[in-house]
């Protein structure tokens, strides 16, 4: 029974992830404390990535039973709460554990016993504020980037899957319908709403009329 135990730890990593915002000032800190709480890697999220978040959902597709992921803060982590709230699912059903340093949140209850039930609420309430203002400052940046090194053509360049990968995320994640357009060079409304039924995306603003959709 212990040599099972001990064969399970073995198999048991523990995680960091960081995204690298702009606004972000505690990124060192953050870093060396995950490598001195044990972290195998500490996976980093460019700022250019933040609409796909690539390195993110590979880090959620290969979670394993018993795994401990460390987030520097919930609102640097996810991008919303329904992104938080599949995070928490995700990790109940694999047996993962949850450690936010500056939230002072432990799933399991041991780093930080004195953070009560009323902050771990006040986190909730203030996650949209604090990712909106996190996503703000990570969109300038990048605008700047695009704007100083990269032609006004690229998004012409773009092929046809690629625009509509990201077109669907940032409809999912509540860019406004104008910016996506811009971001993915689409012209019309009409063609961005197409490209959404195509991956049968369910519409959580209302879009006027769609063509095909009669009523």
């Amino acid at each position: 029974m212990h040599l099972l135990s001990f064969v399970l730890d073995i198999d048991m990593a523990k995680v960091g992830y960081i995204f690298k915002a702009n606004s972000y000032d505690e990124y060192d800190a953050d870093k060396e404390w995950m490598c001195q709480y044990g972290c195998v890697q500490v996976i980093e999220e460019l700022v250019q990535h933040e609409t796909l978040r690539p390195r993110w959902k590979q880090l959620m597709s290969n979670l394993e039973r018993g795994d401990e992921l460390v987030v520097s803060k919930f609102s640097n982590a996810v991008r919303g709460l329904r992104e938080l709230a599949a995070l928490i699912e995700l990790c109940r059903i694999k047996v993962v554990r949850i450690i936010s340093i500056h939230d002072k949140i432990d799933s399991r209850g041991e780093l930080f016993p004195d953070t009560t039930a009323a902050e771990v609420l006040t986190m909730f309430g203030s996650l949209p504020e604090e990712v909106a203002v996190l996503r703000k400052s990570s969109d300038r940046v990048i605008r700047l980037q695009q704007s100083i090194s990269v032609p006004v053509k690229t998004n012409k360049m773009m092929s046809k899957n690629e625009r509509d990968k990201i077109a669907v995320d940032m409809y999912n994640n509540g860019y406004p319908v104008n910016e996506i357009m811009e971001r993915c060079n689409v012209k019309s409304k009409s063609t961005l709403y197409q490209i959404l039924g195509k991956y049968n995306v369910t519409l959580s603003r209302k879009p006027g009329r769609v063509p095909g959709n009669r009523k």
